[in-house]
């Protein structure tokens, strides 16, 4: 569990997700309702290796990265209420409904909204939108399940 009820640091995400350096794509998450929604924080800075090729001299943040720092903001509060010190992952399954309306770019504070749709057993549905100074520059519908990492989902 995290270490305050509205909050989840770097350090904990590293407790809760596998994900690391590059492809870790939330620094921290704030305003947490257990598993019903919150805000993923990401700060995108220029040093990112992605921003090499896409594009150089006009750095975008990829729409694919962006939707995986939504899932992993839908992850990481989902392993936080009901992992409970239990060996689990969560698994990213759907996306839908993806829309990008505007650019993403290094100096970008991305903070990513996700609110739980439903759970059915070990699969969540979330809302997700991405905001950067208030504007909504993307959104999707994300779903997940969670296993023990010895299961294989089919």
């Amino acid at each position: 569990m995290s270490e305050t009820l509205d909050q989840i640091s770097i350090i904990e995400i590293f407790k809760l997700l596998p994900h690391r350096y590059p492809f870790l794509l939330i620094d921290r998450i704030v305003d947490i309702d257990e598993d019903n929604r919150a805000t993923g924080i990401k700060n995108v800075t220029f040093n990112e290796p992605h921003f090499n090729g896409h594009f150089p001299g006009e750095p975008i943040m990829p729409g694919v990265l962006i939707v995986e720092a939504m899932a992993q903001t839908c992850g990481a509060i989902v392993a936080n209420r009901h992992l409970m010190g239990a060996r689990k992952l969560v698994y990213f399954m759907t996306i839908d409904g993806a829309k990008f309306r505007k650019p993403v770019v290094p100096g970008d504070v991305l903070k990513i909204e996700v609110e739980k749709r439903r759970q059915r057993g070990n699969i969540f549905k979330y809302d997700c939108v991405a905001y950067v100074e208030g504007a909504k520059v993307a959104e999707a519908l994300i779903s997940a399940m969670m296993v023990d990492p010895e299961e294989k989902p089919e």
